[in-house]
């Protein structure tokens, strides 16, 4: 998984330059159609990444350390809270040329 804190995707809405998203492909629907597929790759790495850490402090009985591992485990949330949503993800990747993609019927 890349590195999530070190990208230059943001955080919060912006607005794109059409013409600059779309350039690659010519076609919005496609190039949009890419980078949503991309989005739910990452989603999917995030979320098994951020599941396989939450499973460390998954404790099968009660106790007091049960209270510190909590703040542990609200930390790692915020953590993944925090970061750029998959979509701004791979927009950023569309518009850093890191996604490869191919049309198979321009292909043929």
């Amino acid at each position: 998984m890349q590195d999530l804190k070190n990208t230059k995707a943001p955080v919060s809405t912006v607005t794109l330059n059409r013409n600059e998203f779309d350039e690659k492909t010519d076609n919005i629907y496609e190039a949009i159609s890419i980078a949503s597929k991309r989005a739910i790759q990452i989603n999917s790495e995030i979320k098994k990444e951020l599941l396989e850490k939450l499973e460390e402090f998954a404790t099968y009985s009660d106790s007091l350390e049960e209270v510190f591992e909590n703040k542990e485990q609200i930390e790692v949330s915020k953590f993944y809270e925090k970061l750029p949503k998959p979509h701004a993800l791979a927009i950023q990747e569309w518009l850093e040329d890191k996604i490869y993609y191919r049309n198979t019927e321009k292909d043929a």
